[in-house]
C-alpha cells in the first residue's frame, strides 16, 4: 500500500478512525444523524441528514474542536453539510432476527396447510366448524356469503 492509488484508502481509514474518536462526544440524539465527511485544513466537515441536526451540530462544535485538539489535530472550525437523504445504518446487534424454533416452524406449516385445504374434516383444529360445512374463504378479504 505504498503507491499513490492507495492514498484515498488511507485517507478513508484515517477519517473512520477520527470519526470513532469524535462520535462519543456527539449528543446521543445527534450521533445517528451525523457522520464525519472530511477533514481539510483545520476544518472538521460533518454531513447531517436534516437542517435540525445541522443546528444541533453547531451547538456541539466547541466540544468537538477541543477533542480534536486533544488528540493532536489542529482543528479550528466545524462545518456541517446537509444531505437530502437519511443515513442508512445497520440495525443494532440486539435487534437481530432470531431463528424460528422447530415447534414454531411446524405450527406455522400446519396453519398454512389448513389454509390450503378448507374442506379438511379435522375436528381438532382451531376454527373447525365441527361438521361437514366448509369454512368461509378469507383470502380475498371478506368471507363469501
Amino acid at each position: 500500500m505504498s503507491d499513490a492509488a492507495t492514498d484515498p484508502v488511507r485517507h478513508a481509514l484515517w477519517l473512520d478512525a477520527m470519526e470513532q474518536l469524535l462520535r462519543p462526544c456527539l449528543p446521543p440524539a445527534l450521533a445517528p444523524h451525523c457522520k464525519l465527511g472530511n477533514v481539510t485544513g483545520g476544518k472538521l466537515v460533518f454531513i447531517v441528514d436534516s437542517p435540525v441536526w445541522h443546528a444541533k451540530l453547531r451547538l456541539a462544535a466547541p466540544e468537538l474542536i477541543n477533542l480534536a485538539r486533544s488528540v493532536g489535530f489542529a482543528a479550528t472550525e466545524v462545518v456541517a453539510k446537509t444531505t437530502t437523504a437519511p443515513f442508512q445504518r445497520p440495525p443494532p446487534a440486539g435487534l437481530a432476527v432470531k431463528p424460528m424454533s422447530e415447534a414454531a416452524r411446524n405450527a406455522l406449516k400446519a396453519a398454512l396447510a389448513s389454509l390450503d385445504d378448507p374442506t379438511s374434516d379435522d375436528s381438532d383444529s382451531v376454527g373447525s366448524t365441527g361438521g361437514n360445512k366448509p369454512l368461509p374463504e378469507h383470502r380475498g378479504g371478506r368471507a363469501k356469503r
